[in-house]
């Protein structure tokens, strides 16, 4: 009943759906290692994968939400006595100081819940205080269970990578709770404690309706939010927040400041270019934006975003990222500095002094919300359609729309910012 394997072998939980995603991760991973390796999966939520030697860690992948180290495979069960043999496989391991029992997160396990409990509670006089190390077993199905150990400083910081976060009442989105699970996640308790301490100041891009700025808020960080929605009137009235209606991607920092998060709909590479741009610049200290990826391919597309944020490695940050219990078709990724590097001074970027003009006026009091997380609301060019009878989304004078958060007003032309000159077309014009 009990299948050792033959050769070493690494089992891990992902995101239904996203088993051929940390299949071509963990190819490549030993590609790059010169390892054969052998993966397959069998299970949704479940991969499994053997070589001679070498494995990756945590850190390692982005794809992958827990993972162990296979000591036994035990299948065919009995369904009137799962603990003696799942004890008996625990033993070689201890001692142990941590034991976790649980299913994939699938909905074909999720009714093994009430078995996933009962095994814990039975198999947790094998803990020892003094041991080291954590066991775990994961039952893939009623009569079917892996039994194992995490490697060390390389397992998830949750139980199967995933968080028991409760949605804050006063929250605008469910959003939140991606930020949220990103500072618990890809930071650490010392990072925490220094980079997201109360009084520091953050720009949030894509900030309707306030679900990443609420966390902001919560820790009374002052918060810059960009987006041409609204934002919830609470978080208004918290003193905390200043709302500019303008876009993310054209909007500049008048200072620098310590936090730069972004959860924009937009194609990842376009918005890795960006947030290279605002840490290279100096415009903000770390930063944490999510990477809105395709149905298909998402690893290949991960790859060409990796490749653009290189060069935030090479001036000394840590840059991570991990496909989150809370994201659905996406990564986050956060940009964490060094220990000793030293930041870039700010640079004055084009548009910087009208950015910081328009953060002195009020927002116009005709524009109107769009929908949670786009981060573009009501443009001139809507206005002009509107005028014209022409329906959202269409082009003005058979023009082709540009993509969404980078539209310019008046089919294409900046508009003066008042107080300014005009361009210099207008001006040959008036001559």
């Amino acid at each position: 009943m009990t299948d050792t394997t033959a050769l070493p072998e690494l089992a891990l939980l992902c995101r239904v759906g996203f088993e051929p995603d940390l299949m071509d991760e963990l190819s490549a991973w030993f590609a790059v290692q010169g390892m054969a390796a052998s993966v397959w999966s069998e299970q949704p939520a479940v991969v499994r994968v053997r070589a001679a030697n070498g494995q990756p860690g945590l850190p390692d992948l982005v794809f992958a939400r827990d993972l162990m180290r296979v000591a036994a495979e035990l299948r065919d069960l009995n369904v009137k006595d799962r603990v003696s043999p799942i004890s008996a496989a625990l033993r070689p391991l201890q001692p142990f100081s941590a034991l976790t029992v649980l299913t994939p997160d699938s909905e074909a396990t999720k009714p093994l819940a009430p078995l996933v409990g009962a095994l814990q509670a039975r198999l947790g006089e094998l803990i020892h205080p003094a041991g080291r190390g954590q066991a775990q077993v994961w039952l893939l199905a009623g009569t079917h269970a892996l039994v194992g150990g995490s490697p060390p400083g390389a397992a998830a910081a949750f139980a199967g990578g995933i968080p028991r976060l409760k949605f804050p009442r006063e929250a605008p989105s469910r959003s939140t709770l991606k930020l949220e699970e990103a500072f618990q996640v890809l930071m650490n308790a010392q990072e925490r404690a220094d980079l997201l301490d109360a009084g520091g100041s953050a720009v949030d891009l894509g900030a309707s309706p306030g679900g990443w700025t609420y966390q902001l808020v919560a820790r009374r960080i002052q918060v810059t939010a960009i987006d041409n929605g609204r934002m919830a009137p609470a978080l208004m009235d918290s003193g905390l927040v200043q709302h500019l209606r303008e876009d993310g991607f054209r909007y500049r920092p008048p200072r620098p400041v310590d936090w730069l998060v972004c959860d924009m709909v937009e194609k990842p590479g376009k918005v890795a270019e960006l947030m290279v741009r605002w840490l290279q610049s100096g415009w903000c200290k770390a930063a944490v934006f999510n990477l809105k990826l395709p149905m298909k391919k998402r690893f290949d597309a991960w790859n060409q975003a990796r490749a653009v944020l290189q060069p935030l490695q090479r001036m000394g940050f840590s840059v991570r990222a991990r496909q989150l219990y809370h994201d659905r078709e996406e990564l986050t990724v956060a940009v964490i500095p060094g220990a000793q590097m030293q930041l870039p001074r700010l640079r004055e970027a084009a548009g910087s002094r009208e950015s910081d003009r328009a953060s002195r006026s009020p927002p116009p009091a005709a524009a109107k919300a769009t929908r949670p997380g786009k981060g573009a609301g009501k443009t001139a060019a809507d206005a002009a359609r509107q005028k014209s009878g022409q329906r959202a989304g269409q082009p003005i004078s058979g023009r082709k729309t540009a993509p969404a958060g980078a539209r310019k007003a008046s089919g294409g032309k900046k508009s003066p910012v008042p107080g300014t000159r005009s361009p210099r077309g207008n001006r040959a014009r008036k001559r």
